[in-house]
């Protein structure tokens, strides 16, 4: 599907949040106030706001920035720090298009108590181009060449980690060991070992630890989560979550820099504990593509679903998983999937039932992704009770088998194709997406969240959580417990997927069941199926 910046202008916000909330099927099934109210207050149902947070009060807080590329580029956005090449881009885009918000959006965000004071990238455009932008004469931003000498300066006192996936978990381990607070991008890991390091590193350190899953403040997730928990759906049966996407940005391959030389980046310290290969700016700036730096598909957009699914069930790590899919739109040297199936078994999970005990129990996780079709499929809960669908918005039908509606479904107080519940918290305010992969993340409710009426960056709500704990104490949304989680999800996906056979976890022992000659992290780090095959075969 292609997008043009027209069709991209959707609502920004307007309604009050309470005013958001309506039953679907007031207007053409139920002509009096008494029969509407009678449903509104068995489903009983209401819009969650994040939960408030302290102020950021005192001394700022000191971060440091590890890896200032795109992600990079908008954690420090969310911190309140943008770049004069952003800007000038938005004056440009702002000229071009009126309504077009970014910038006011951007000036209107709330101030956090956080002071840039440092930069660790391997390109020295880009760490110059945040030093340019965000040093004043009363803060002179520092260059680091390397992680290790940031996290040691005493200097900062948190990092911000938005490097390839195989750094998140060095960096994360040395700065946690050294009490300094983190907030890293996900996929949390790159292994199943560093998992466990990780984690241990975590929970014996006094730092805070914050991983990025920022839609854990999208306010229509924190309200399905109420609705779940009220029994709204009956039990969960299937889950139906995908990615769409259809073009070569969404594909990740991103523009190479005209400046881009082995003089000016750092390609050994890039490689880190990669395999050495000669210098590759295809691998440099489109690294997702090689499982040597990246997690594929399945850590790097499975882990968006999975997360934003298991914060509003709190299902946990499956009892097994089984992937199938391969290169099938973009063969252009790239190792990992670019259309992937994997399914999630939750034998024993269970969201309640309105049936007779013990009937309904266990759940499918379905995850479907192309990076060669756009079609939007929605995220679909499906419950004996009613099915919900999930994004920025959120609707729900009632089933026609319902047990619970049984009798208002036969006295029409409710029909199976117009839903009894909709939350839309944002409408009739014109903005504007700049490109089909920003929208298929709007889509998901990965960008912004709606607070009476006005839009808000999650990712700004999410790392305000983050600082604000920093200093008051408290737990965050995200942190190892959900990372851990996340982490073994994803990771027992890619190595289905390589392997071809059915990842299993054991929940008793929190571990992977073990496959004779099977070393899961050489498999995981493995740069070709066959490559891989070859290694099983000799040590098998």
């Amino acid at each position: 599907m292609k997008w043009t910046r027209r069709d991209l202008l959707k609502g920004l916000g307007g309604l009050p949040i309470l005013g958001a909330v309506w039953w679907a099927g007031a207007g053409s099934t139920v002509h009096n106030r008494r029969e509407r109210n009678e449903i509104l207050e068995q489903l009983n149902i209401r819009p969650s706001l994040p939960p408030t947070v302290p102020e950021i009060g005192g001394e700022a807080v000191r971060v440091g920035i590890i890896g200032f590329g795109i992600r990079g580029e908008q954690l420090c956005r969310a911190l309140g720090y943008a770049t004069e090449e952003w800007k000038e881009e938005t004056r440009l885009e702002k000229e071009e298009d009126p309504n077009n918000t970014a910038m006011e959006d951007f000036m209107k965000q709330d101030k956090l108590n956080v002071k840039i004071v440092g930069v660790c990238d391997v390109f020295d455009v880009r760490a110059e181009r945040a030093i340019n932008s965000f040093s004043t004469p009363e803060n002179k931003v520092k260059r680091y060449t390397t992680y290790k000498e940031m996290i040691h300066s005493g200097d900062v006192d948190a990092v911000v980690i938005a490097t390839p996936d195989h750094w998140h978990a060095p960096m994360s381990i040395e700065a946690l060991n050294n009490n300094v607070h983190v907030y890293v991008e996900k996929p949390m890991t790159h292994t199943v070992e560093e998992t466990y390091a990780l984690r241990e590193a975590a929970n014996q350190s006094k730092a805070v630890f914050q991983v990025g899953h920022q839609h854990r403040q999208t306010l229509s997730f924190s309200t399905a989560r109420d609705i779940v928990e009220k029994g709204t759906l009956g039990h969960v049966s299937l889950i139906q979550t995908n990615t769409n996407r259809n073009d070569d940005n969404g594909a990740w391959n991103y523009d190479i820099h005209e400046k881009a030389s082995p003089q000016t980046i750092d390609w050994d310290q890039f490689l880190g504990n990669a395999p050495k290969v000669p210098f590759n700016k295809n691998h440099f700036f489109r690294w997702r593509k090689w499982w040597a730096y990246g997690s594929g598909l399945s850590g790097d957009l499975l882990t968006h679903d999975y997360d934003r699914l298991n914060c509003v069930l709190n299902m946990g790590i499956p009892a097994s998983v089984s992937a199938s899919g391969g290169i099938y739109t973009h063969n252009d040297g790239r190792n990992v999937p670019d259309v992937i199936q994997v399914n999630m078994e939750f034998p024993n999970y269970s969201t309640g039932s309105s049936q007779v005990k013990g009937k309904e129990k266990g759940m499918t996780f379905c995850y479907s992704a192309t990076l060669g079709n756009g079609f939007n499929r929605p995220t679909i809960l499906m419950g004996h009770d009613a099915t919900m669908e999930l994004g920025n918005n959120l609707t729900i039908w009632p089933d026609s088998a319902s047990t619970r509606y049984a009798e208002m479904l036969e006295n029409e107080k409710m029909k199976p194709h117009i839903p009894i519940y909709q939350y839309n918290p944002a409408a009739n305010v014109p903005d504007a997406i700049s490109s089909a992969t920003s929208q298929y993340f709007a889509d998901k409710g990965l960008m912004w969240t709606y607070i009476d009426g006005v839009r808000v960056d999650s990712t700004f709500l999410h790392m305000r959580e983050w600082l604000s704990i920093i200093k008051n104490g408290g737990q965050v949304s995200c942190g190892i417990k959900e990372g851990f989680e996340e982490a073994i999800s994803a990771h027992m996906a890619g190595l289905s997927w390589k392997l071809g056979r059915k990842i299993e976890w054991d929940a008793e022992a929190e571990k992977l069941v073990p496959m004779e000659g099977i070393d899961f992290d050489q498999v995981l780090l493995a740069n070709e199926n066959w490559e891989m095959q070859n290694e099983i075969i000799s040590t098998g």
